[in-house]
């Protein structure tokens, strides 16, 4: 890999996530060579991709080059690269354009979709984890209604028009929302022909409520919101088995759909050469200490949500969210300066700044320390906290404005099919 020698210690960060970006940030001034790699040339902010599956957001709104948010550090190198294989007996890191040696490795390679083991579901229904996915899920929606508005067999226009979303966490509840948006708003203006109550969306959770991760007083908010805006929420539905058109359910019911979208879980996207014993098996993160210390070694580091840091009030690791990613980042990066200098590094310890979703117009649902609310207010709050979140002054303005433009002629622009999705047969 071309990267200058140095008599610096070199720090190699794998990950350009919130974690990784946030590292990165927060080692500047440090007498460091920094290398970050990432399968992608731009970080995404990953809580508004169902706005983009859902015409309401412009990809590059959400994105940002990687090159130019970390533009001012000094001695910093970005490879685009899939990491393949870590040798921490030689510290070497296997990438498909070259090896690079490192003195200290930070892993933030966040989560990739679980579809615990159904390789049925996993072929053939859609995920939401990436910029692609969104923008797959978006020219799927619209290609169906095409062909729907076409189409004179009405089993076949219904099967085009049923929406199907897997998992009722966030992501889950959002999209149904947005969709449901979709249908009083704006569909019934593009295709003035068709009969948009046609049009179904079906929520399915495996467990008892919405929004398992967060209060009762949410998920029952929540839940009320959907059924408002038309959803139909199905609790305790285990999704068994999906062939590009027909969902079955664990207890025998089917629903015929050309528009399955899951977002029921995540596991880490762990990188191969480590030993099981520092794997937690289930969740497949890296176990680390106090210290973001993968268990074992003194300088091989995991944050976000690759990484279990199992404490008193987080038993089972930190929520794999953006907030503790972020924490961890800034943390470690004072700690690699405490290291540098011949300090002692001083534990992470994170501080809960509460937990938002976003349920349609005017609605959403929050929970900020003792604090359970939903509206109007928790709405507001929410669009001001991922608005000033957003990377860069010109993607907030973009995303202000078209929020702004939204709200006012109840439109979402986005709805183009630039690159056609072929389903797979």
């Amino acid at each position: 890999m071309n990267i200058p020698k140095t008599e610096k210690k070199r720090v190699v960060i794998i990950g350009g996530g919130f974690a990784g970006i946030s590292l990165a940030k927060n080692l500047k001034g440090a007498d460091i060579q920094l290398v970050l790699l990432d399968q992608h040339n731009y970080h995404t902010f990953q809580p508004l991709l169902y706005q983009v599956s859902t015409s309401g957001l412009e990809p590059d709104s959400i994105a940002y080059p990687i090159r130019k948010i970390l533009r001012k550090l000094s001695d910093f190198y970005f490879r685009l690269a899939t990491v393949q294989h870590i040798d921490t007996e030689t510290r070497c890191v296997t990438t498909d354009i070259g090896n690079l040696a490192y003195d200290y490795l930070v892993l933030a390679t966040g989560t990739k979709t679980n579809f615990f083991g159904n390789e049925q579901i996993a072929k053939y229904a859609l995920p939401m984890k990436f910029l692609p996915d969104a923008l797959n899920i978006r020219s799927l929606m619209l290609q169906n209604f095409e062909y729907a508005d076409d189409c004179t067999d009405m089993a076949e226009r219904k099967a085009h028009l049923n929406f199907c979303i897997i998992g009722a966490g966030p992501t889950g509840v959002e999209l149904s929302g947005a969709l449901a948006e979709l249908k009083r708003n704006v569909f019934p203006k593009d295709y003035k022909h068709m009969e948009i109550n046609e049009m179904e969306i079906h929520l399915f959770e495996g467990g008892p409520q919405v929004l398992p991760p967060m209060s009762d007083h949410a998920s029952k908010e929540a839940e009320k919101f959907l059924k408002e805006l038309g959803v139909i929420v199905h609790l305790n539905a285990i999704a068994s088995d999906y062939d590009g058109e027909l969902l079955t359910l664990d207890d025998g019911a089917t629903f015929r759909t050309k528009n399955c979208i899951w977002t029921a879980g995540v596991t880490g996207a762990s990188i191969e050469g480590f030993k099981t014993d520092v794997m937690i098996e289930k969740s497949s993160r890296y176990a680390v200490n106090q210290f973001n210390q993968i268990n074992g070694f003194d300088t091989v580091f995991a944050i976000g949500d690759i990484a279990q840091m199992d404490t008193q009030d987080y038993p089972k690791g930190h929520p794999q969210v953006a907030q503790p990613a972020i924490q961890q980042g800034e943390h470690l990066a004072k700690n690699i300066k405490r290291m540098l200098s011949g300090k002692e590094m001083t534990p992470f310890k994170y501080t809960d700044k509460g937990t938002m979703a976003t349920v349609g117009r005017n609605k959403a649902v929050a929970d900020i320390k003792k604090f359970r609310f939903g509206g109007s207010f928790a709405w507001l709050l929410w669009m001001v906290v991922h608005l000033m979140a957003l990377v860069g002054f010109r993607n907030r303005v973009i995303v202000f404005f078209n929020w702004v433009y939204n709200y006012i002629n109840y439109d979402k622009a986005a709805r183009l099919i630039v690159r056609p999705f072929k389903p797979k047969t």
